[in-house]
C-alpha cells in the first residue's frame, strides 16, 4: 500500500485501500498511521496517512525485502529510476540503504531475515547503473543521474561495490563553464561525492566549477581533495576560509593536486599566507588559476615569498584581474629573478602603468625559465607596450602578449 502510494503520489488512504491490501485498522496500525476525520457534505469519514512522506517512503522500501515473492526487483528499481519527477529518489535510496546488512541487521531482529534474492537484486542494480551513468557527463540529467547513483552507493555502505565501479573513474564532472549547465551540489551532495572519492584510486580531473558549493560544501570534500589531480573550483564562492581547506590539502604529504582553478572565488588578500605556506611545502601544484579574485598589491606579495622558494614548483601562475597595481611589481620582479619553474605567468587585466615597464622588463628577463608572459587589458602606453614587446629581441622563442 505505502509504494502504491508512492507510484501513484498518495498519501491519503481509506477503508477500501485497507481492504484491498489485507489490513485492519488496529492498534498496530494506528502505530504507523494517523486517523484524520474527513468531512464532505453528507457525512464523515476515517481516512489514514502515514506521519511523514519519508516514512511512507521507507515502509514501501521495507516492503521489498518482505515479500515473499517479489518478481523481478532489478526491473521495478528500473521502471522507478525511469521517472523523471523525483517521485522514487528517497524511495530508490532506501531500498539501497536496506541491502547493505549493517542496515538492515535491527530490523531484522524484529522482522526476519530479508529475502537475500532481493539484496543481491538490488546490489547488481547498483552496479548496472553506476556503470551506465559513469561516462554519461556531458548534460545536466547526465550530471544528476550520476549524483544520484552516488547517493545510492554511499546509502549502500558497500565499499566494495564502490570500488569495482567507481574505483578506476579518471574524470567526475558535475560543473561547466554554463552555470545553467553545471550542477549546484549541497553539503550532503558533498559529503556523498567524498565518500565515493575517498575509495577511489587517484581521480585525475574533478570539475566543480560553477556548483556553488561554497566553503560548507568544501568543508566535505577537504579530506578526499589531495586525491585528485586537476582540480576545477572556479566560481564557488569559497571565500578565503575556503583557501584556508584547500591550504591543508595541498600541505598534505600525499598530495597529487598538479591544477587548482579558483577563479572568481570571492578571495582576499587575507587568503594568501595560507596559500603561501601551503605552496612552500608543496611538491606537485604546477598551475594555479587565482584571476577574478581581489588579492591586491600585498596578496601578491605573500604570494611572492612562496615564489622565492627554490622548493616551489608552479609553472604556471594565473593572476589576471586581481586588482594589482604599479606597487606590487619591484616585489614580483625580486621574487621571480631567483625563481627556475615558472614558465607562464597572466598579469592581465590589472592596473600596471607604464612606471611597472622597467620592473616587467627586469622580471622577465631575470626569470630564465619564463616563456610566455600575457598583459593585455592594463593601462600601458603604446610606447610602454613596444618596450615590452622588444623583449623578444633578447630573449628568442619568448612571447610577450601586451
Amino acid at each position: 500500500m505505502a509504494f502504491t502510494g508512492v507510484s501513484e503520489k498518495k498519501i491519503v488512504f481509506r477503508n477500501g485501500d485497507l481492504i484491498k491490501y489485507n489490513l485492519q485498522p488496529s492498534q498496530f496500525l494506528s502505530g504507523f498511521m494517523m486517523e484524520l476525520l474527513e468531512r464532505d457534505d453528507s457525512a464523515q469519514s476515517v481516512v489514514y496517512t502515514f506521519p511523514h512522506l519519508t516514512i511512507q517512503e521507507f515502509v514501501a522500501a521495507l516492503a521489498q525485502f518482505l515479500t515473499p515473492d517479489p518478481g523481478d526487483i532489478r526491473k521495478l528499481l528500473s521502471e522507478a529510476h525511469s521517472k523523471e519527477d523525483g517521485r522514487f529518489e528517497i524511495f530508490l535510496r532506501f531500498v539501497v540503504g536496506l541491502s547493505s546488512s549493517q542496515s538492515a541487521r535491527p530490523l531484522v531482529e524484529f522482522l526476519g531475515p530479508f529475502l537475500h534474492q532481493t539484496i543481491c537484486g538490488v546490489i547488481d542494480w547498483v552496479k548496472e547503473k553506476v556503470e551506465g551513468e559513469i561516462g554519461n557527463i556531458e548534460s545536466e540529467t547526465g550530471k544528476r543521474n550520476l549524483l544520484n547513483t552516488f547517493h545510492y552507493l554511499f546509502e549502500s555502505q558497500n565499499k566494495i561495490l564502490v570500488r569495482v565501479t567507481v574505483g578506476s573513474v579518471d574524470i567526475l564532472k558535475f560543473g561547466h563553464l554554463d552555470s545553467r549547465r553545471a550542477l549546484r551540489l549541497t553539503p550532503i551532495d558533498c559529503a556523498v561525492l567524498s565518500h565515493v572519492i575517498g575509495l577511489c584510486d587517484t581521480i585525475k580531473h574533478l570539475d566543480l566549477e560553477n556548483c556553488y558549493i561554497q566553503c560548507e560544501g568544501l568543508q566535505r570534500l577537504g579530506p578526499v581533495l589531495h586525491k585528485c589531480q586537476v582540480l576545477r573550483l572556479e566560481r564557488n564562492k569559497l571565500g578565503d576560509s575556503g583557501v584556508k581547506l584547500l591550504s591543508a590539502a595541498l600541505r598534505n604529504p600525499d598530495c597529487k593536486i598538479e591544477k587548482l582553478e579558483l577563479w572568481d572565488n570571492d578571495l582576499t588578500a587575507s587568503c594568501t599566507e595560507d596559500l603561501s605556506s601551503a605552496l612552500s611545502t608543496n611538491r606537485s601544484l604546477t598551475v594555479l588559476v587565482l584571476g577574478g579574485n581581489k588579492l591586491g598589491d600585498s596578496g601578491v606579495k605573500l604570494l611572492s615569498a612562496a615564489l622565492r622558494n627554490p622548493d616551489c614548483k608552479i609553472q604556471e601562475l594565473h593572476l589576471n584581474d586581481v586588482g594589482l597595481t604599479d606597487s606590487c611589481t619591484d616585489d614580483l620582479s625580486s621574487a621571480l629573478s631567483t625563481n627556475r619553474s615558472l614558465t607562464d605567468l597572466s598579469l592581465g587585466s590589472n592596473s600596471f602603468t607604464d612606471r611597472s615597464v622597467p620592473a616587467l622588463r627586469s622580471l622577465i628577463l631575470t626569470c630564465r625559465s619564463l616563456e610566455r608572459t600575457w598583459l593585455w587589458g592594463n593601462q600601458f602606453s603604446l610606447n610602454g607596450k613596444r618596450h615590452l614587446v622588444s623583449l623578444r629581441e633578447s630573449r628568442p622563442g619568448l612571447s610577450v602578449g601586451v
